[in-house]
């Protein structure tokens, strides 16, 4: 029997036996309507989930309820693990794919006794060289980790030198600056998506003077955020994600009413949860939530903050039932948001900054489809195509753009037939 073929039959026994627990404890809950079920308020959470306790939840000393809602969660973490290990196959199948077309090359190579010496350029170099040391950094830094009580990574150290998590600088002379003009500089270079590394940089080479200053800290930690999109694998990308995390952790603790710190502390937080199985995204996607709606709060005129709001609520709207489920048994209730919602959040980012991306548009687009308003998702498709390409996520948003606006060509021109040819029967018919 194939492997893909295994898996679904342990699926489709694993959702069959939650769907007979389900009804059993319907049965049990309708010949004992007296009896009251409390469910779990909350759940202890280890780093890896494994010391899963429940509380005390039955009334009058009755145990069966609980005992099915143990089986459930069992078969629960049975699904996300199956979840977990399709996840990893379908990284190992693109790999794969990445991969085999250059085999065909290599082995020719091999068999004509040639050596094929490929170029490396003083940039790729340089960025070799820079994710080194930041990999080391990350390395360093997590074997000092400890998980808080309020369920936070944070740096587990006697001193501050020893807690501040960043790479060392990178270059060798340091132009001296004061803090207004390095911030101003830095903000500066990353308008420009080829800039946001040097940004970095500039950072980094002054972490040891200005660790201190909390405006500093903040655009630091939103740097590692920049080096995570510009990276182009996950063997760059997680040590910048979890070096950010942990600088954000550090900001908001040091200053808890700063929206930029709690901002870009959410930012890496999601990050972080790309590289996690089913519970620790859960995790992080209510760790995101909590800290986004404080940074609106702090900063009610950000048009990026509803930008990110919006892709919550749109996602949140689309979770499935096993990642309901999971979300409602980690943290006493379902996380609950709908289209509406998202479409209220992308149209507030309208309003405060006209044109503020082609991702936005896009999102409009999706959300008006979903809410079956044609002529709207339209609307913003043209806008989006009007919008210049800058960043790689403007490059993937004109690609979707470009495939919706294919779909709703047709869909709309399908629908102008029906008309047609519905207005043309109901004419013959009053001609009869």
């Amino acid at each position: 029997m194939p492997h893909s073929t295994n898996k679904e039959l342990i699926l489709g026994i694993m959702v069959g036996t939650t769907g007979i627990s389900l009804l059993l404890l319907w049965y049990h809950k309708v010949r004992k309507s007296r009896k009251t079920l409390n469910l779990p308020k909350f759940l202890s959470l280890g780093s890896k989930f494994d010391s899963m306790t429940f509380q005390d939840e039955m009334y009058n000393g009755q145990g069966t309820a609980a005992i099915f809602q143990g089986r459930q969660l069992q078969i629960l973490e049975k699904l996300n693990e199956l979840l977990t290990n399709m996840e990893e196959l379908k990284e190992e199948i693109r790999v794969l794919k990445e991969t085999i077309p250059k085999l065909e090359e290599y082995i020719q190579g091999e068999l004509g006794g040639k050596i094929t010496v490929h170029k490396i350029s003083p940039q790729h170099r340089a960025r070799k060289r820079r994710l080194t040391t930041v990999q080391s950094s990350a390395t360093s830094n997590s074997s000092e980790e400890a998980e808080s009580e309020g369920g936070y990574i944070t740096a587990n150290t006697d001193t501050e030198e020893q807690s501040f998590p960043v790479s060392k600088a990178f270059n060798t002379h340091i132009e001296e600056l004061n803090l207004d003009v390095l911030l101003q500089k830095a903000d500066n270079l990353r308008m420009n998506e080829c800039g946001k590394m040097e940004s970095f940089e500039l950072l980094c080479d002054h972490k040891e003077k200005f660790r201190d200053e909390i405006e500093f800290t903040w655009r630091l930690t939103r740097a590692y955020g920049d080096m995570y999109e510009i990276s182009t694998n996950a063997q760059e990308k997680t040590p910048f994600a979890n070096i950010g995390k942990t600088l954000g952790e550090r900001a908001i603790t040091r200053a808890p009413t700063n929206g930029h710190c709690h901002l870009w502390y959410a930012v890496l937080c999601g990050y972080v949860s790309e590289f996690e199985g089913l519970q620790n995204k859960i995790n992080y996607g209510h760790r995101f939530k909590e800290h986004l709606d404080k940074a609106i709060q702090f900063l009610p005129e950000e048009p990026f903050l509803y930008y990110l709001k919006g892709r919550y609520c749109y996602t949140v709207s689309k979770l499935s039932w096993i990642e309901k489920k999971m979300a409602a048994t980690l943290f006493g209730k379902i996380p609950s948001s709908t289209v509406e919602e998202a479409l209220q959040n992308f149209l507030k980012v309208e309003e405060l900054h006209p044109g503020f991306s082609k991702s936005n548009y896009l999102y409009l687009a999706k959300c008006y489809i979903d809410l079956e308003q044609a002529d709207n998702a339209v609307k913003f498709c043209n806008l989006a195509v009007l919008l210049p390409c800058v960043t790689k996520e403007d490059k993937d948003a004109q690609k979707e753009v470009k495939k919706i606006s294919t779909s709703l060509k047709r869909m709309m021109c399908s629908d102008l037939k029906v008309k047609s040819h519905f207005f043309r029967m109901h004419s013959t018919s009053r001609q009869n």
